[in-house]
């Protein structure tokens, strides 16, 4: 191993030790399985702006609008601004209302309005979709570790699982929101430092622009079509991503969650525009490497000590992700699946049966995060991947305005029916090549706007739907 990636690597080291340390000092805080899942505490609009951010701007997105960027150029950075806008909209929209419900699960607010069969569809489709993400997440940590270390993609991603669970299963959700702030920062810093490295090697902008062909200037260069389907999917995953709500739901209150969102949406968008560009540069200075490789190849040439910021933020941005994806999906399965029908044991103590809640998290936590290594070995289009992810909150999007919105329009059997069939279209479409130009993401929010149209025409004349109790308005409180 040569002298450049041995500072690189005892650098990184040196700050994932302090991120592991972190982590054991919040410790104490997961002694329950509410605390583990909520952090036990509320924290300001700030900190869970820089955790909302790094996750957001995780490895799978960085690296994937880096690969995009070398592909198509500028334009790739809609796929951030997408988010942005998603962001804006959450706290212009649904901030307020989800606080409101008293409840932190997208599956237990839907269950007030379409039933618990729909709690039920709306819990396994966040577990599939952030375990989509997170096949991406692993995949672009891989490809990080792999070129700068000088290993074999398949040990670069094995490593990146294993160090990613045990973050999130030593201190839970608080770990998360503490590693992630100073993650967020790190990450913002080495991706500036990238792109002035990328730039100085390129001689500038302007010689960029005479060299490239010009559609990798044009910001609308990956097409009209592309860009609303990223709107559509990132809009629709902030919309109803588990760990936002979590996060969004542990400020001190309304308004400093509205500002958490306004935060982020504010960083998200320079954040894409200089991760894209470093793509448009690798594509000068690297033109016969892989796609993949844009951002990677960029970091293995950079100065040592600029390079080890780099990868601390890479690596910090994707352990949070994956850390974050796990404690959502985790979170679920203990809310949704195990508390309602193992959780309460008659004859035990309250403590009893939390610590034996407490116990199935960690452990779900941890089978969470491995389920996605085996696909991420064989995950090329990191961006694609990501997105794919993304897309399929978008069902759950449509249906959590049409609960908060028009709790009256559609029915539990229509909002069922909406959820598997956009499941099934949504990933058909995407397995098939996106035919005819048309995304994949186009199925998640006409599916169940169409389901929901139908079962509303076609529901009984008396809206006392038998198969549910009578709803609830969503914006009122509602018991855990």
């Amino acid at each position: 191993m040569s002298h450049r990636a041995l500072i690189v690597i005892g650098i990184a080291a040196l700050y994932f030790v302090i991120v592991a340390l972190i982590g054991l000092g919040v410790r104490r805080h997961a002694g329950s399985s509410a605390a583990f899942t909520t952090g036990g505490k509320s924290f300001p609009p700030m900190m869970i702006a820089a955790l909302l951010l790094s996750e957001f701007i995780g490895s799978s997105v960085s690296i994937g609008t880096a690969q995009l960027g070398f592909e198509k150029g500028i334009s790739a950075a809609w796929s951030l601004v997408a988010l942005a806008i998603g962001f804006l909209l959450l706290g212009l929209l649904l901030v307020g209302r989800y606080r409101r419900t008293g409840l932190n699960t997208i599956s237990a607010i839907l269950e007030q309005n379409y039933g618990r069969g729909v709690r039920y569809a709306a819990s396994a489709l966040t577990i599939f979709s952030l375990n989509v993400v997170a096949v991406a997440l692993y995949a672009a940590g891989g490809a990080v570790l792999g070129t700068v270390l000088g290993i074999g993609h398949t040990a670069a991603t094995i490593i990146v699982g294993v160090v990613a669970i045990f973050f999130v299963t030593v201190g839970g959700f608080r770990s998360v929101v503490y590693t992630n702030t100073l993650n967020a920062v790190i990450k913002y810093v080495g991706i500036v430092l990238a792109l002035s490295y990328a730039m100085t090697q390129a001689g500038g902008y302007a010689r960029l622009q005479a060299a490239l062909p010009a559609h990798m200037f044009d910001l609308s260069g990956v097409g009209v079509a592309q860009i609303i389907a990223w709107m559509i999917a990132g809009i629709g995953s902030i919309f109803a991503t588990q760990y936002v709500i979590q996060g969004v739901v542990t400020t001190p209150d309304e308004r400093g969650a509205r500002r958490a969102c306004y935060y982020v949406a504010a960083l998200m968008v320079p954040f894409g525009v200089v991760v894209a560009l470093i793509g448009v540069c690798s594509a000068f200075l690297y033109p016969g490497i892989r796609s993949i490789d844009a951002f990677p190849v960029i970091i293995s040439h950079m100065p040592p000590f600029a390079a080890s910021i780099v990868v601390m933020g890479l690596a910090g941005a994707l352990f949070g992700g994956i850390s974050a994806s796990t404690i959502a999906s985790s979170t679920l399965l203990l809310r949704d699946f195990y508390e309602p029908h193992f959780g309460r044991q008659s004859g035990e103590s309250s403590a009893s049966n939390d610590a034996r809640s407490l116990r199935f998290v960690r452990i779900a936590t941890v089978a969470i995060g491995l389920i996605p290594l085996v696909l991420a070995l064989f995950a090329s289009k990191i961006l694609l991947i990501a997105f794919l992810g993304k897309s399929l909150r978008a069902t759950l999007a449509v249906l959590v305005l049409l609960c908060f919105y028009a709790p009256r329009f559609g029915t539990p059997r229509g909002a069922l029916a909406g959820i598997v069939l956009s499941i099934i279209t949504t990933i058909a479409w995407f397995i098939a090549g996106n035919p005819f130009g048309i995304d994949s993401s186009y199925f998640s929010l006409a599916v169940p706007v169409v389901t929901m149209a139908i079962s509303h025409l076609f529901r009984p004349t008396r809206d006392d739907h038998a198969e549910t109790p009578p709803r609830r308005a969503a914006s009122q409180p509602h018991p855990r």
